[in-house]
């Protein structure tokens, strides 16, 4: 038995029907379609001109403007790299790092390696020598003095000052008390007495004379004359400048600006549908005009290359061509080993000439050359039976 309160089952709510659209008006429907044919009519010249002026800005932007901005480009960027970065760059590493190199090479000769020899070998030493002279002619008789002399005479003088202060503190204590009565009597009682008994009964009595002579009448004037004429004043100039403005606005201003408002909807809404119905009938044109080039000129060159031209390269190519292309390798070849015999037998009669009228070179004396002391190249391994010295041989 389920002893637990189940919870009450909410019922679905049914969803809520979305908003109808808000009605048009009839005269957002009267201006609708003459504003939109007459839109239509002048807009589409307009795309269509629009469109060939983007395809011919296209075609020139790639094959002319861009071809030529990249040549600009790099013949500027080499220019400026010949006028602004290479001669720095030449200056520096030709120029500014040697004589950089020299001077520090110079600095530290002439002027590192001196003082570092100076402070190593006489400032140093002198230092510790002015120190011990310091401290043994000037701290030791300070420190001597200062423990056995003043010592001794500041423990003296402190003892002296503790005693006098003792005495002087308890004489002033009683002059004090005195010298702070007599301030009081002078310049303090008179004064708070003046204060509580004549200024602020005074200042009491002035106060409620403003407030009954002047507060009182002000609160009266304001409460009684100055609002019911002001409220008075607010009336007509309501009546006379705030209701006409309203009234205006409300019943002429604003009906004529809805009405130029749905005039201009409707004019930027037709211009919207005109550009694009002109856009698809601009493509249409266009695709038309391509498809008809390419009947009238690119398939005919097309049918003429690929059934008349390419075979006849091709005969041409393997009757004509290639064995004029063979024919001249077999002649080069020829001309060339032609000419290379023929600069051999040059060669070989000049060295003739030259042997007949000055004799042949003298061959030079071969030097003999010490055999290497070294172990025999046999193929065989040494073994303790066998020896490659001369005097371990048998």
């Amino acid at each position: 038995m389920d002893l637990e309160k189940r919870p009450v089952e909410q019922a679905e709510q049914p969803p809520r029907p979305a908003a109808p659209p808000q009605a048009e008006g009839c005269l957002a429907v009267a201006i609708r379609v003459p504003v939109r044919i007459v839109v239509l009519v002048l807009v589409v010249p307009v795309r269509l001109v629009w469109d060939a002026l983007a395809v011919c800005g296209r075609f020139v932007y790639a094959n002319a403007l861009r071809p030529v901005g990249r040549g600009l480009g790099v013949v500027l960027t080499w220019l400026l790299k010949a006028v602004f970065v290479w001669p720095w760059v030449g200056l520096w590493r030709y120029v500014v790092v040697p004589v950089g190199i020299a001077l520090a090479w110079l600095g530290r000769t002439l002027i590192v390696v001196p003082a570092v020899w100076l402070y190593e070998n006489v400032l140093t030493p002198l230092g510790h020598g002015l120190a011990w002279l310091g401290r043994t002619f000037v701290v030791v008789p300070a420190a001597w003095l200062y423990a056995r002399v003043l010592t001794p005479i500041g423990h003296g003088l402190r003892w002296l000052a503790r005693a006098f202060g003792t005495g002087v503190a308890a004489a002033g204590r009683g002059v004090g008390a005195v010298l702070t009565w007599l301030l009081k009597a002078v310049f303090v009682w008179p004064w708070v007495g003046l204060w509580r008994y004549v200024v602020v009964p005074v200042g009491i009595a002035l106060a409620w004379l403003a407030r009954t002579l002047i507060v009182v009448p002000a609160v009266w004037l304001y409460a009684y004359v100055l609002t019911p004429v002001g409220r008075g004043i607010a009336w007509l100039l309501r009546m006379l400048l705030v209701v006409p403005v309203v009234a205006l606005w409300r019943w002429v201003l604003a009906p004529v600006g809805r009405a130029i408002a749905v005039v201009a909807r409707e004019v930027g809404d037709a211009l919207g549908h005109a550009w694009r119905v002109a856009g698809h009938l601009s493509l249409v044109v266009g695709r038309f005009l391509g498809r008809l080039l390419r009947w009238i000129f690119v398939e005919p060159v097309r049918w003429a290359y690929r059934t008349v031209f390419t075979p006849v390269g091709h005969v041409v190519r393997d009757l004509v061509w290639r064995p004029a292309a063979a024919a001249a390798r077999s002649v080069g070849r020829t001309a060339r080993a032609a000419i290379a015999s023929a600069r051999a037998s040059v060669r070989q009669a000049r060295a003739d000439v030259r042997r007949m009228l000055f004799g042949a070179p003298r061959e030079p004396v071969p030097v003999p050359v010490p055999a290497a002391r070294r172990e025999q190249d046999t193929p065989e391994t040494r073994t303790l039976g066998s020896s490659t010295t001369a005097l371990m041989k048998d």
